[in-house]
């Protein structure tokens, strides 16, 4: 098992925590230094190492205790200090203001580059997963 694939377990706990309104273990992969995007759910992008890191936190906020996700990988690989995932994210959530659960269906991409040491989240693309011919 390479350090990436191991990385990957920390990446599904974080995943849980997300979708639980906690953004501290996100917030601890996210890249601190540039460059680095988020394209998310709702269209549009995101660019600069702290501003992205600071949507995270701020996307986090509107879930709440409850929810649950699984991150179905495709493939994923690193080579020296790049790495990546792609696959889809299934996830029930609690959300604020919505007296039920909401269930995501996410089609996912995330770039990871080594910073002091260790994997840090440079690019995420996640986008709704539509059924096809849709």
């Amino acid at each position: 098992m390479s350090d990436f694939d191991a990385f990957l377990e920390i990446r599904r706990h974080a995943a849980e925590a997300y979708v639980n309104g906690h953004a501290g273990p996100l917030g601890v992969m996210a890249a601190t230094a540039c460059p680095a995007s988020f394209f998310p759910p709702r269209g549009g992008h995101e660019e600069g190492a702290e501003w992205v890191a600071n949507i995270y936190a701020r996307d986090a906020e509107v879930f709440c205790e409850g929810g649950e996700t699984r991150l179905e990988i495709l493939h994923s690989d690193s080579v020296g200090d790049l790495a990546y995932w792609t696959g889809l994210q299934h996830a029930t959530v609690r959300m604020a203001g919505k007296p039920e659960p909401v269930e995501m269906h996410l089609r996912i991409t995330e770039l990871f580059r080594r910073e002091d040491g260790g994997w840090k989240l440079v690019h995420r693309h996640a986008d709704p997963l539509a059924q096809a011919g849709a």
